[in-house]
């Protein structure tokens, strides 16, 4: 019975120095884990390292000029419409960026866009503030284009259609073009009869507003005239503008809508008559 005791205590023993010799070797084993933990951090820290700011002002100016041309021209006149929340708005954003590009991007939006001197769109037609008098002084000096749109309202024109302080036009000193779009001619053609207030009325309405502007901006050097088709070269309207735009020395350009820079204009029935044609 003792030898049996024994030999149970010595099966035990072995067994307890077996199983201490497992866990020290398992011990050992266990602190190549935490090198496999610490490069998986390595590369999240990695990956979530913030890629280097491109360096914009390091761009020459001219490069930047042109990435400021394709964010801030747009092809439309600007003025007071509902749409500049969606068109425009975002992309004054450029502007919150800081100083510089402030100054930068502000002369590229003000000095090659066109802007409308009064609004045409039926929610701002009759404010008694256009678009010009909303601008800061230090942006209408940036101002180089100008759009005088004449037609709507050509019954009762707005009563804020005026030429005075309110445009602050004082602070306006590089606009070099006037652009003057004639939508409708209410003398040209009988079908305005009963709608007009008169035969001259808009005529010389308008010629006051184009003699007031030049007057206001003596920097103008071009008047480009444009209209729609149903308006032709020698209404009495575009002649009375083109009259006032010679008396104060300006030189006379057309616009693209018409063409006519390119297209003269004939009288077709006189030259066919001169021509022997007439009777065909």
């Amino acid at each position: 019975m003792a030898r049996k005791t024994k030999a149970v205590d010595h099966m035990v023993n072995r067994m307890s120095k077996r199983r201490l010799v497992d866990e020290r070797a398992a011990a050992k084993a266990t602190p190549a884990k935490p090198a496999v933990k610490d490069h998986v951090e390595s590369d999240s820290e990695e990956e979530v390292k913030p890629r280097p700011c491109f360096r914009f002002f390091d761009l020459p100016f001219e490069l930047r000029l042109r990435v400021y041309e394709e964010l801030l021209v747009f092809p439309k006149t600007i003025d007071l419409d509902p749409e500049n929340f969606s068109l425009v708005a975002p992309a004054l954003r450029l502007f919150l960026v800081d100083r510089r590009t402030h100054d930068e991007a502000s002369r590229v939006f003000y000095g090659l866009n066109t802007f409308r001197v009064f609004p045409i769109h039926g929610r701002y037609i009759n404010r008694k503030h256009p678009l010009l008098a909303w601008l800061p002084r230090k942006y209408r000096a940036h101002l180089t284009r100008l759009e005088l749109r004449l037609g709507p309202g050509f019954t009762k024109p707005p009563k804020c259609w005026v030429v005075d302080s309110r445009l602050g036009l004082a602070a306006v000193k590089k606009v070099y073009r006037l652009k003057v779009f004639v939508e409708i001619d209410p003398a040209s053609n009988q079908v305005f009869e009963g709608w007009r207030v008169g035969n001259n009325f808009y005529t010389e309405y308008c010629v006051g507003l184009l003699r007031g502007l030049l007057a206001q901006v003596p920097s103008v050097n071009d008047v480009e005239f444009d209209a729609y088709p149903s308006v032709s070269k020698s209404s009495p309207l575009l002649k009375g503008l083109i009259e006032e735009t010679k008396l104060n020395q300006k030189r006379v350009a057309w616009g693209p809508t018409r063409g006519w820079d390119a297209i003269v204009e004939v009288d077709l029935a006189g030259v066919l008559q001169k021509m022997g044609l007439g009777a065909l």
